[in-house]
């Protein structure tokens, strides 16, 4: 047996620090959204929704955020197109992105410079998910399954994937370090 453990010792590491890592951010998660009141819409949902409005309305799309207890309603031409909730905030994408750069870390300073861009590119790119994705709801409404189920979760997660193997080939200590 502890020849198996030595033989296989960094996939086991690996595998120990992304879960570890993993456990952590989604506890220290839902920690933080279990204080949040009852019957209220949590911070960082909130600074999703208001995000998209005002960076749909900077892009020249006129959609209107709208807050109903429990969610944001995006309203297009006087109609709702599509609905904020919690799980719309991109936080679990961005734990296991975080996850993953922690499970191959490198160099401190690169590894939260990393984190730390690729969190906030995360970000960004799932506001503007949900703005083409309300958009897309508004004239194609019958074809939510593929566009919300299929199509969009492809692009945010083919993004994190992208990230993924730039910090491995470039950054972390598996990259090969090739001399010229």
């Amino acid at each position: 047996m502890k020849k198996y453990f030595i033989q296989y010792k960094p996939f086991l590491l690996f595998l120990g620090k992304f879960f570890l890592a993993y456990f952590v951010f989604t506890l220290i998660y839902r920690i933080y959204i279990g204080t949040s009141c009852d019957d209220c819409i949590d911070g960082i949902t909130e600074n999703v929704s208001v995000l998209t409005g005002k960076f749909s309305n900077l892009i020249g799309i006129k959609l209107s955020v709208v807050s109903d207890y429990m969610h944001y309603n995006i309203v297009y031409n006087n109609k709702i197109a599509a609905t904020i909730i919690e799980g719309c905030n991109a936080i679990s994408v961005i734990i296991l992105f975080i996850s993953f750069v922690v499970a191959f870390s490198g160099k401190l300073k690169q590894t939260l410079v990393f984190i730390l861009g690729g969190s906030l590119f995360i970000y960004v790119l799932n506001i503007f998910r949900i703005i083409i994705l309300s958009i897309l709801m508004y004239y194609y409404p019958e074809q939510e399954h593929i566009l919300h189920g299929v199509i969009f979760p492809l692009i945010i997660y083919g993004a994190v994937f992208i990230l993924w193997v730039i910090w491995v080939n470039k950054f972390s200590k598996y990259a090969s370090k090739v001399t010229k």
